[in-house]
Order: structure tokens, then C-alpha cells, then sequence
């Protein structure tokens, strides 16, 4: 099963401040045990919302594009890791371990990845090779 684990924002990462050396020491610490138990996929941090955009959609086609900062802070993502585990339980022993060396109030959400499986038929087999395909092109741009 995969999970991503969404990092939520803070006033503290909505305002730019970085990391401490010694916070950033430890998540360098924590992403090297998962990833040598083969737990972690990718993961990254995000910067400020007032760098990013929203694009809205709306019924009829309009699009809307919507410069950051967005006003509430706690409807942001700062970060994120993408997990591959047994199960949920095992997901949410691993985000207990993250660091908080800078002991700052944060939360971090988990929510399953859809797998194929999920779509029932709606997936037809000419959907799963386009997937497939685009998936591995994926993979191949990565090099």
C-alpha cells in the first residue's frame, strides 16, 4: 500500500522560515532510515504558498488562475512523503517518528494513493497500458 504523508503548514513555514540545522540534521537522519527499510518512495519539502498559484475550474471551462498566499494556513500542504507499507497501522508508526527537533505545533495527515484496482471497470485495459506507459516514461525522464 502506498500513503502520501502530508506535511501541514505552519505560520512558521507560510512565513519562510527554514529549518534549524539541527532539525534538518535529523530529518536527513529519519529519511535515510526509511529509506534503507525501503519505505520511502519521494518526499519533499514545499516553499511558502506566496510562491505558488491556484488554478480553479469550473463548470462551462472557466479556468481561473489564483496568486499565493492563500489565507489559511492550516489548508496547506508544507511537505510531503509518499510511503510504501503493509498496511495504515504501519504508516502512521513510522509518521510518529518524525522529527520535531525545532518542537513546533504540526500535523501531518496520511491518505492512501488510489491503486488501479480501485477504479473497478471504469479502468478498462486500454486506460491500465496508457498507465502503464506513462508511468514508465515517467520513470525514464527521472534519469
Amino acid at each position: 500500500m502506498r500513503f502520501m504523508a502530508i506535511i501541514k503548514a505552519n505560520t512558521d513555514s507560510e512565513a519562510g522560515v527554514m529549518p534549524s540545522q539541527q532539525l534538518l540534521s535529523d530529518m536527513g537522519d529519519y529519511n535515510e532510515e526509511l529509506v534503507k527499510a525501503g519505505v520511502m518512495i519521494e518526499g519533499a519539502g514545499l516553499l511558502p504558498s506566496s510562491m505558488g498559484a491556484r488554478v480553479h475550474f469550473s463548470p462551462g471551462g472557466a479556468i481561473d488562475v489564483v496568486d499565493g498566499p492563500f489565507a489559511e494556513t492550516k489548508e496547506l500542504v508544507a511537505g510531503f512523503w509518499i510511503l510504501e507499507v503493509a498496511s495504515k497501522e504501519e504508516a502512521i508508526e513510522w509518521i510518529k517518528r518524525v522529527p520535531n527537533t525545532d518542537d513546533v505545533a504540526s500535523q501531518i495527515e496520511l491518505r492512501q494513493v488510489v491503486t488501479a484496482e480501485d477504479f473497478g471497470e471504469a479502468f478498462t485495459p486500454e486506460l491500465r497500458e496508457q498507465e502503464e506507459r506513462t508511468r514508465a516514461q515517467a520513470e525514464q525522464n527521472q534519469l
